[in-house]
């Protein structure tokens, strides 16, 4: 079983210079690719149940499908609730064995953020498991407009809160589709200079590769969550395979075709983030 907590993974990311690829689920047919591409590039990977995977299938399936991925590779795997915006989510999450939870507040006033990610972070580690907070709103590519971390705030919510990771908005968003969005870095330097809690990029798909790794080996920033990206590749891979033979309709083998490009593109993500060769064996 090489089932980890969040902690477990960033804290020796901090140290050693690379970021956590925070991969992005939305089924079985993703998450194994996403295991199996981190058992290839021996790198420690997060699977992250976000709202719209909730939606489709129930928290403690996804825990038991999480926990069973990471107990056939011998790399660590985090089970990380993404998005969770509600106590009760966090709760569900945790009974489901998940190995990390995050809390977003951050559409809410600071105060109320602080007061409310701070009980999920007792939640979290009363239970011996770990804790991400949001601070600052990400956006969404072509919708809501994301609003900057301010680095003051940012140090009081990593203080009061006790996370074991912190999100901010700097420039990224969520659901871009092309690399050329770029990070505000001297946001980015700012906020590491008021406090020292591991730092988490949502909508790691829209950072060019070349900064995605540069940051990952030269800054705070120790996890790029990355979706989108994962599945462009996904849907593409989906496609070829329904259309290249009309007459086949059993969706089990129309969904193996997606398993390889979906590896290969999450291979892709863990290299830029300077995760790959990172875990012995």
């Amino acid at each position: 079983m090489t089932l980890s907590t969040l902690s477990e993974v960033l804290q020796p990311a901090l140290k050693e210079g690379y970021a956590v690829p925070g991969l992005v689920c939305l089924g079985w047919e993703d998450m194994r690719a996403y295991v199996l591409a981190a058992q290839a590039e021996r790198a420690p990977v997060i699977l992250q149940a976000g709202p719209s995977c909730r939606e489709h299938t129930p928290l403690p399936v996804l825990g038991r499908m999480f926990r069973h991925l990471a107990a056939e590779v011998d790399v660590p795997v985090v089970a990380h609730l993404d998005h969770g915006y509600t106590m009760e989510d966090c709760e569900a999450a945790l009974e489901a064995g998940f190995t990390s939870l995050m809390f977003d507040g951050s559409r809410k006033p600071l105060e109320d953020n602080i007061k409310e990610t701070q009980a999920v972070a007792e939640l979290a580690h009363g239970a011996g498991i770990s804790a991400e907070g949001e601070i600052g709103f990400v956006g969404y590519s072509g919708g809501e407009d994301s609003a900057g971390t301010d680095p003051a705030e940012a140090a009081l919510f990593a203080r009061e809160t006790g996370v074991d990771a912190m999100a901010i908005s700097v420039g990224n968003v969520h659901l871009q589709q092309d690399h050329e969005g770029g990070l505000d870095e001297a946001r980015i330097r700012a906020i590491e200079a008021a406090t020292d809690v591991p730092l988490v990029i949502h909508g790691g798909s829209g950072v060019p590769h070349d900064q995605r790794l540069a940051l990952a080996q030269g800054s705070a920033i120790c996890k790029f969550n990355i979706g989108t990206e994962l599945r462009m590749a996904f849907g593409a891979a989906l496609r070829a395979a329904v259309n290249k033979d009309a007459d086949r309709f059993d969706r089990v083998q129309i969904l193996k075709d997606t398993q390889d490009p979906v590896m290969d593109a999450a291979r892709l993500a863990i290299r830029s983030t300077g995760a790959s060769g990172r875990v012995q064996g």
